[in-house]
Parts: C-alpha cells; structure tokens; sequence
C-alpha cells in the first residue's frame, strides 16, 4: 500500500476504495481498514495538490516580478 505514488495513482485506489465501499459487500473490520486506508490517500492527494498549489504561485509571482 504505497502512498507516496503519483496523485493519479493515488486518485484512481482512493476512487476504487470509495467504491467498494459504497457497495457494502465487504465486512466491518475490512471496510474500517479500507477506511483507513483511503483518509491516508485522501491526506496524501492533498498534499501533491497544495504543494503543486505552491510552486505554481512561486513561479508566477516570478513571472509577475519579471514584467516590472
């Protein structure tokens, strides 16, 4: 269970998690660790996207700071 993969990567097994979940085929304790399992993606994705966020703003306040 990697989650240090790409954001891609990370967003399709959180979409599969989600959606064996939403099936409630699978017992309590496996759903509880398949819970678990995606709030650690969740947080994962969430930090790519804020750091991607970040570097984008530096690169533009570089932009900006060119055209002066």
């Amino acid at each position: 269970m990697n989650i240090e993969a790409s954001l891609e990567d990370n967003l399709k097994k959180l979409e599969l998690i989600v959606r064996e979940l939403e099936t409630g085929k699978n017992g309590l304790d496996e759903s509880i660790k398949k819970f678990e399992h995606g709030v650690r993606l969740y947080k994962n994705c969430k930090k790519q996207i804020d750091n991607a966020e970040k570097k984008i703003k530096v690169l533009t306040d570089e932009l900006q700071e060119e055209d002066y």
